[in-house]
């Protein structure tokens, strides 16, 4: 449900600013679960950054784009090193540049601004294990 809410507030909102997005409809649960199981710690730089900058770069090279970036990168929660030095890397690999850019000095700005828009805001990265730890936060905290 998070991936759909997430999905449908960007496909309205490209559509209302007259830009083209791709979106990928496989959501891939199975597939991811069995590529994070053994490290959940790690699942983030070791199985989503990549398989995501990945895919991005292979659609990018087929179909004719010369750079990639990713929306991870407003992120305060995500971790920009290891995400700015794999795609770079997997940039190098299709031939194509990796724009990184410190977007997260905008993220507040851009949280109001989807507020105001009355935008569907997600409250954890979407995976179903970031759920989990966003509600034993919750719950440890309810508990004290």
């Amino acid at each position: 449900m998070e991936y759909k809410q997430r999905r449908d507030t960007l496909k309205e909102y490209t559509k209302n600013i007259n830009i083209n997005a791709i979106f990928e409809e496989e959501y891939g649960l199975d597939e991811f679960c069995k590529n994070v199981i053994n490290n959940l710690q790690t699942r983030c730089q070791d199985y989503c950054y990549k398989i995501r900058l990945e895919q991005t770069a292979k659609y990018a090279k087929e179909n004719g784009y010369d750079a990639i970036s990713t929306t991870l990168l407003i992120s305060p929660y995500q971790k920009h090193e290891e995400l700015k030095e794999l795609g770079q890397q997997i940039a190098q690999k299709y031939g194509l540049q990796f724009l990184y850019r410190d977007f997260r000095i905008g993220f507040r700005e851009g949280q109001e601004k989807a507020r105001k828009l009355g935008m569907y805001m997600q409250k954890y990265c979407g995976c179903i294990f970031s759920e989990e730890d966003r509600y034993i936060k919750q719950i440890n905290k309810d508990k004290q």
